[in-house]
């Protein structure tokens, strides 16, 4: 008990990066062990690769719609999740030097999500991937939207390499893209083409909001809500008011004058009243 304990602890402090690190590490595990029990019963498939990956297929996917977000936390092996925590831990470090812990997982999730569709969409079109039916795992969509996003903000931010020096994040970013352009029709196309549309994510999401000078994520919540009309200025004329102003000030005159009348009779006014009086009947 006292090392969940501990574990709680730790989650709870850590930042998002690592949070997401750890849920990634602990549902790998669990797979492991699922795994196991699935032998003792001859099972070849995983329950859970079953239930929460990304099938090509679409009548497979209407049947488990929550799966286009649910692939991107499951890894087919140790090598898999090691990069995939790897690269989430030094870019996402990285973007948090830049963005809100709500904007990483913002990233994560929506980079997940677009490069599940573009996973489908390509199972469904190109006829390289005809017939075939196969299950999409891992978190390379969102960590590259993580990428190609802080690599569109500060594209000349250098990192030091081991055995190779300083490089710029926009050439570590282009290299990505290259590899998975490269890839694409090898045994996992569907997989590089997920990680091309997390890769769009990123790119689309961050230029947007830098183009129109607002904070990211801003641009996207506007696209939902309704565009006013500016507000008209009317320009009132000074002479307008003025004699407006005027003809207010005599109608008190008047009306007290005419009060005075009814009162005390017409021969109580002074003469500036009478003659005010005068003017004013003309």
């Amino acid at each position: 008990m006292q090392v969940f304990r501990e574990l709680q602890t730790k989650f709870k402090s850590a930042n998002i990066v690592q949070k997401l690190i750890y849920i990634n590490i602990a549902i790998f595990i669990i797979t492991l062990i699922t795994s196991s029990f699935s032998g003792l019963y001859e099972k070849q498939d995983n329950i859970i690769i079953q239930w929460f990956s990304l099938s090509s297929s679409i009548d497979f996917f209407i049947t488990k719609p929550w799966s286009i977000v649910t692939y991107g936390f499951l890894h087919s092996g140790f090598r898999h999740i090691l990069f995939n925590c790897l690269a989430l831990h030094y870019f996402g470090r990285l973007f948090l030097d830049y963005f809100s812990e709500k904007q990483v997982l913002n990233f994560y999730i929506l980079g997940t999500l677009f490069g599940g569709i573009a996973f489908l969409l390509s199972y469904n079109y190109f006829p390289l991937f005809e017939g075939k039916v196969i299950p999409l795992v891992g978190a390379s969509a969102g960590i590259t939207a993580i990428v190609i996003g802080i690599a569109t903000y500060i594209p000349n931010y250098q990192l030091q390499l081991r055995f190779i020096g300083y490089v710029k994040v926009w050439q570590l970013a282009g290299v990505v893209i290259l590899i998975n352009l490269i890839l694409l029709d090898g045994e996992n196309g569907g997989g590089h083409i997920a990680h091309l549309g997390g890769a769009l994510f990123g790119y689309l999401f961050v230029s947007q909001s830098t183009n129109n000078k607002i904070s990211s994520f801003d641009w996207f919540s506007k696209l939902f809500n309704k565009k006013t009309k500016p507000l008209k200025t009317v320009y009132k004329s000074s002479k307008k008011n003025k004699n407006s102003s005027t003809k207010d000030n005599d109608q008190v005159k008047i009306d007290a004058i005419l009060d005075k009348i009814s009162k005390s009779g017409y021969d109580t006014l002074t003469q500036k009243e009478k003659e005010f009086l005068f003017k004013q009947g003309k």
